[in-house]
């Protein structure tokens, strides 16, 4: 049997599903209001260490917000500058919204070297510093219509979606942006 992680996800599986947009203040408040998610933990100038674009070193600006629906965790991606990235790649492919799906692992290195040999490129790598856990990107889009994140576990990554989800609990709608970073 898998096991339940603490926010309610199985271990493994999709844990967050993940949407580039324009105006993150904007998107924050239409999810909320129109799909009751939240509250949002607003995550400035969002920094990954060791950050690489595409398996080189690359420059990036991006915030993010998360919040829960249930036990699915949303991501709100904007990024502020131009570089190149995996954000801007699916924007100009698409335009804004659904970007990828995060996939929790205990086993990162692995199923990374899974997903590279069956032919899905590492198109972004970095480290949460904070929670000192890694999360790296594959290239799935012709395939599944967005990309992969993979999320690597330990206590305090899961510790931290769990008290995002937290938050969410008996939720009455009031300070629905909690900025964080």
């Amino acid at each position: 049997m898998t096991k339940l992680l603490s926010f309610g996800q199985p271990q493994g599986a999709i844990m967050q599903v993940a949407y580039v947009v324009e105006d993150i203040e904007k998107a924050m408040h239409h999810w909320t209001n129109k799909l009751g998610v939240g509250p949002f933990f607003l995550f400035e100038n969002f920094a990954l260490d060791d950050y690489r674009y595409r398996g080189k070193p690359a420059e990036l600006d991006i915030t993010i917000a998360l919040g829960f629906s249930g036990s699915m965790c949303f991501e709100l991606i904007v990024q502020h500058c131009s570089n190149p990235s995996v954000y801007k790649d699916v924007v100009d492919k698409k335009g804004y919204g659904f970007h990828h799906w995060a996939v929790s692992t205990n086993h990162f290195d692995d199923d990374l070297a899974e997903h590279i040999s069956s032919g899905n490129d590492e198109v972004l790598y970095g480290l949460v510093s904070p929670v000192n856990g890694r999360a790296a990107y594959v290239d799935t889009f012709d395939e599944l219509g967005g990309m992969i994140e993979l999320i690597e576990l330990n206590p305090a990554v899961e510790g931290f979606f769990s008290a995002v989800k937290e938050a969410s609990i008996n939720w009455d709608g009031k300070d629905p942006v909690r900025t964080l970073g």
